[in-house]
This record gives structure tokens, C-alpha cells and sequence, in this order.
């Protein structure tokens, strides 16, 4: 089987201070996760996955719990390490409580003084479509940062700190959004609207404008993981 380690500087990206053996694998299996390479309700012993990364048990152990802490993996006594399966009640969940946390923060960053998180998201969204970065990966990164960004402005701590939660949890689905070049373009011109009603102190717009914006997100979301489901599982 092909081997999963990834590239120095991408681990490094992902974590803080020395990159350790440890950090190397969980960013590679993750990757594997995120990839359908190891497909939701797998089951794997650490032997054989230590080979496909090529780490040794004890790095790769470490890599397994923190993943299983993120609820990527369950440990399965005796047997060995399963692949959580794909909930989509719990992620459409997740998705309803992102919605009320980034309304709010929407709602109240309209309504704000100073506009300084305002500013910063128009310079990264309202750009003329030839400055439009079109590479899936980057948008994806870019969006991720656009909401956080908004939840941050909106000023309440722990709506934050569970709004990062969230974000960690359903980023296995999210991701795939910016797989599709309609949907980079749909996500730059549903992010202008925003942007735009915030700026105008429109806040029912804008909350409303977001909620439409997420639930868009979710429906395609859950279509092209479904999709890339099917394709994997007929490789398999």
C-alpha cells in the first residue's frame, strides 16, 4: 500500500514548536481519514498501520489517541482501532449550533464600533474576481478563517472557544465544499453579501444572508461526501 507521510512543512503548519514523530503521524492518518483511504467504520491493528505510515508503534499509538480524543478514531480493546463512522444527525447538530453562534456574532458585529474585523474581512472578500483565489485547498482555509474571524468580532469568549470546537468536528465534511470551482465562486460571492449587510448595519440581512449561507454549505457538503463514499468503496 502507498505510504502516507506527509512533508515536513505540512505537519509543522499544524502544530506548535518542534514537530515530533508523533505530530507526523497523526497528520498523515488523519490525512488518511479525510481521504476515504481509511474509510468511516474501518478497523485496523496498529501493526499494520504503523507500516503504512511508516512510524513505529509508539509515535503511532500517540497519534491514534489524539485522534480518537478528536472522535476521528475508537479504540476497540482486544481487537484494535476503528474508524468512527459518519454521523450526519450529529453533524447536521453541529451545523444548527454553528448557525446560532455565527448569527449572533453577525448581529452584533453590525451593530459594533470599533469596525477594525470588519475591515479586515472586505479586504479578503469584496476583491474583484480576477484577485479571487481559485485554489479549493487555499478557499477552504480562507473560509474557515472568514467564520472564525466573524465569531471572534462578535466578541463573547466561549461562543469562540465552542465555535472552534465545532469547526474541528465536522472539518472531515466541511472540507470537501471547495472540491467543486462553482462553489469557490459561490462562497466569494455569498461572503461579499455578508460582508456588505454588515457593513450597511443590516443585521437581520446579514444573520439571514449567513444562515442561508451554511445551510447551502451542508446540503453540498453531505452530497459530495456521500458521493466520494461511493466512488471509494467501488475502488476498494
Amino acid at each position: 500500500m502507498p505510504s502516507h507521510r506527509l512533508p515536513p512543512v505540512i505537519v509543522a503548519a499544524a502544530t506548535a514548536g518542534p514537530v515530533t514523530l508523533a505530530d507526523q503521524a497523526y497528520a498523515a492518518v488523519k490525512q488518511m481519514i479525510f481521504d476515504f483511504a481509511l474509510m468511516p467504520g474501518d478497523r485496523f491493528s496498529e501493526s499494520e498501520l504503523a507500516q503504512r505510515v511508516s512510524v513505529s508503534r509508539t509515535p503511532l499509538r500517540q497519534a491514534l489517541q489524539r485522534l480518537e480524543r478528536e472522535g476521528f478514531l475508537a479504540v476497540m480493546p482486544k481487537i484494535g482501532w476503528q474508524v468512527a463512522p459518519l454521523d450526519f444527525d450529529t453533524f447536521d447538530e453541529l451545523y444548527d449550533l454553528r448557525i446560532l453562534i455565527e448569527c449572533h456574532a453577525a448581529q452584533q458585529l453590525a451593530t459594533a464600533e470599533p469596525r477594525t474585523p470588519l475591515r479586515a474581512l472586505a479586504d479578503v472578500w469584496l476583491v474583484p474576481a480576477a484577485e479571487r483565489v481559485t485554489d479549493g485547498t487555499a478557499v477552504g482555509a480562507l473560509d474557515e478563517q472568514f467564520h472564525a474571524q466573524l465569531v471572534l468580532a462578535g466578541g463573547n469568549r466561549e461562543m469562540s472557544r465552542v465555535h472552534r470546537e465545532i469547526t474541528e468536528r465536522i472539518r472531515i465534511i466541511r472540507r470537501l465544499d471547495f472540491t467543486k470551482p462553482a462553489r469557490v465562486e459561490a462562497t466569494y460571492d455569498e461572503h461579499a453579501r455578508i460582508v456588505r449587510a454588515i457593513a450597511r448595519r443590516r443585521a437581520d440581512e446579514a444573520a439571514r444572508l449567513l444562515r442561508a449561507h451554511i445551510e447551502q454549505s451542508k446540503l453540498e457538503v453531505r452530497h459530495i461526501t456521500l458521493d466520494m463514499l461511493h466512488r471509494a468503496r467501488q475502488r476498494a
